[in-house]
């Protein structure tokens, strides 16, 4: 058992999907039926998509509480602690409950999977599921790891499932193809249960309209069931089963309405009626921590880990800062297709600087800039050194963006934090 929290999370960041040899949620099956089955006494919303799956959790969060309801969460990843993944109402969980549950998981593991450890992001999603089960909340907002199908959050039936977008990503592990990587995040649609779906790429768009219609799944899509309309930046309307006019986000960029758009729906399929004026509130207040935030004024941090995501970071800084000089600091995962997101970067960057992080499926910094065809390219390993040598260089007519891996975003802001930047 488990002394101290520190000692429970040191080991399970040690847990690996590789290590466990069973069939896929063959461990989390029986764990959760030795807890009583505690992801069938809560009502969830599930969320899958290749970008865009926090941001649009998070705003359908705070629409819920905006409404009065109790509101779970499980994210990833987190920036500084575990706790960070588990919350209701943006409140973590307790290093206590933390430790008690996860003893209890261990004491299940030891007896019936002979100690035998899923993975580190199974393990944390189970700690949820009974947390969850044991506060009595009105929803849970659970975000899919990798995929969806045999994601260890889809143990769950939900209320509804949110498809936000489809990338060719993880392609190792969920295909090489639009329709391949489609199908496998679809694998949270369940029977008779509605999906909303903000997919754009029409093979992809396909292939789940195909599983929803099988499943006898309700369809909601984004410019069709329900539709918006960009106002000045950052203001938009929303048209689905009632028209709300002039909605001003806290988030900004193209994709944040899009993202927004979905939370509304999905919020709307859950409560009935939504409240104009609770929407609005809502939306103006709901940020979210990696995704284009400043510090300061010159710096941005941005989890565009895939070249959707850059793309849409890319709109992003050309909407709201098109005179500034770009410098770009990117570091990423080897399970990524980086070569379209350096290009994307290569073709407005006044400088491209490429690192790495201490994880073992980090990219390498060298490995990375020799995808890049920029003039101005460096490659530094040190990642920490490379940031705090441009932040001292840095010019009033620069912004230095630091992106790549979600991982990387959560080891930066770390140290922000710590410098009382943020």
């Amino acid at each position: 058992m488990f002394q101290t929290i520190k000692q429970c999370t040191d080991f399970i960041f040690t847990l690996k999907a590789s290590q466990y040899k069973g069939e896929p949620l063959q461990s989390a099956k029986i764990i959760l039926e030795q807890l009583e089955n505690p992801e069938q006494k809560t009502k969830f919303i599930h969320f899958a998509g290749s970008n865009g799956k926090g941001s649009t959790l998070n705003a359908t969060r705070e629409l819920l509480m905006e409404h009065g309801l109790t509101v779970g969460a499980f994210i990833s990843p987190h920036f500084e602690r575990a706790n960070e993944r588990i919350t209701i109402n943006k409140k973590q969980i307790s290093d206590e409950d933390f430790l008690r549950i996860a003893n209890r998981i261990t004491a299940i593991i030891g007896e019936k999977l002979n100690s035998q450890f899923p993975s580190f992001f199974e393990f944390m999603t189970l700690i949820a599921l009974q947390y969850f089960s044991e506060q009595q909340i009105d929803v849970a907002l659970l975000e899919v790891g990798i995929g969806g199908k045999l994601d260890s959050t889809n143990v769950i039936t939900p209320e509804i499932s949110v498809i936000t977008t489809i990338s060719l990503e993880h392609t190792d592990m969920l295909g090489d193809t639009y329709a391949q990587i489609a199908s496998e995040k679809a694998g949270i649609i369940k029977c008779g249960k509605p999906v909303v779906i903000g997919v754009k790429n029409s093979e992809a768009l396909a292939t789940i309209k195909q599983v929803a219609h099988e499943k006898n799944a309700p369809i909601f899509v984004l410019g069709e069931q329900f539709t918006v309309k960009s106002r000045d930046f950052g203001r938009f309307d929303y048209k689905g089963s009632t028209l709300i006019e002039n909605i001003e986000l806290a988030m900004v960029g193209e994709h944040q309405v899009n993202n927004a758009a979905l939370a509304i729906t999905a919020a709307q399929l859950f409560v009935d009626a939504l409240d104009a004026e609770k929407i609005k509130k809502a939306l103006k207040q709901a940020k979210w921590a990696g995704r284009f935030e400043r510090v300061g004024t010159n710096i941005i941090l941005d989890g565009a880990h895939n070249s959707e995501g850059t793309t849409s970071l890319i709109e992003t800084l050309t909407q709201v800062e098109p005179h500034k000089k770009y410098k770009f600091i990117y570091a990423a995962l080897q399970d990524k297709d980086h070569e379209v997101s350096i290009r994307l970067m290569d073709n407005i960057a006044s400088a491209m600087y490429f690192t790495q992080i201490d994880l073992p499926r980090a990219a390498k910094a060298q490995q990375l800039a020799n995808q890049s065809g920029h003039a101005q390219k460096f490659a530094h390993e040190n990642w920490l050194q490379l940031i705090e040598q441009q932040m001292d260089e840095i010019k009033q007519d620069e912004l230095l963006i630091i992106t790549g891996s979600l991982y990387f975003i959560a080891e930066v802001r770390g140290e922000f934090v710590k410098k009382g930047l943020i």
